[in-house]
């Protein structure tokens, strides 16, 4: 059966802020069952901001989220790694309004996660089933949600540039597959629009540490993590981007050059179109894996 989970016990990190340059203290603690993921701003004396569509804000170059005068940004990349590795529940607490970028990926959120270990709580999860496709356009982006059987994401991207002229992969979206062939995908830009960002008061904290730049012809770092690795990140934005839905999506999702702006208006379409899905338990699921993230334990059921 499968059912909600938490963290184990509380974890930390300290990074900086990709757009505001300034460090970050970031907490991942336990929650209880129904709680979902909230984000609490210790800096504003404890307001939380729960991770939902109705809290979408400021959706430019990363996604932000704000509620009661209080307002987190870049939250894509924790996003994806929690609900990828099956966290229903969690407070995030912040002292600043951005989520810390690390090294660009979800990789260090995936290592954070893994080392608080997971709790089963005893409430069934639930999920959100396709039953009848949905899509969304604007201009040559797009991105679609088909019936399936399990979650699966199909995503393309095309540039005007020697190494991203099209890049498109498709993956079934496993604890496992997430941690191995998702996560360490870094973040990407370009040169020519770096001085751009900063004139408007973003990618203040961004480095060749935190993120892969191209240049005319080429990467300025020294390798990349894959070959695509840039598709696989759209993929990695994609994932948490749809989080916000607020349930693990049992669906396909195809996606062409969407974008945070395009995931985050096709969440707040699907949850409109009730006609679309439905929402199941755990116990209804038996196809579909129940499994820990790599490395964890099993822990026992709490009482």
């Amino acid at each position: 059966m499968h059912l909600q989970r938490t963290l184990r016990r509380p974890t930390y990190c300290a990074g900086i802020g990709l757009h505001s340059g300034t460090k970050v203290m970031l907490s991942l603690k336990p929650a209880p069952a129904n709680f979902g993921i909230r984000f609490r701003r210790t800096d504003l004396g404890g307001l939380e901001i729960p991770a939902n569509v109705d809290n979408l804000a400021g959706i430019q170059y990363a996604t932000g989220l704000c509620c009661d005068q209080a307002s987190v940004e870049t939250v894509e990349h924790l996003l994806a790694a929690l609900v990828s590795l099956g966290i229903d529940n969690v407070i995030v607490e912040l002292d600043h309004p951005e989520v810390p970028i690390m090294d660009g990926s979800a990789a260090p959120f995936v290592y954070l996660i893994s080392e608080a270990g997971v709790r089963t709580l005893p409430v069934p999860r639930r999920y959100l089933k396709v039953l009848r496709p949905v899509s969304l356009s604007l201009g040559d982006k797009r991105i679609a949600l088909y019936p399936a059987d399990h979650f699966k994401l199909t995503y393309s991207i095309s540039f005007d540039h020697p190494l991203l002229r099209h890049q498109a992969r498709t993956l079934r979206i496993t604890e496992e597959t997430f941690a191995e062939e998702i996560a360490p995908a870094r973040t990407f830009g370009f040169l020519k629009e770096v001085e751009m960002l900063r004139q408007h008061g973003l990618a203040l904290g961004g480095s060749l540490d935190n993120a892969v730049v191209l240049g005319e012809t080429g990467v300025l770092n020294a390798h990349l993590r894959f070959e695509d690795e840039f598709v696989r990140h759209k993929m990695l934005d994609a994932i948490g981007d749809l989080a916000l839905i607020g349930y693990p999506v049992i669906g396909h999702v195809v996606a062409h050059r969407a974008g945070h702006g395009l995931h985050t208006a096709f969440a707040t379409k699907l949850l409109q179109e009730r006609d679309a899905w439905r929402i199941v338990e755990g116990s209804e699921l038996a196809g579909v894996p129940a499994r820990l993230p790599l490395g964890v334990e099993r822990p026992a059921i709490a009482s």
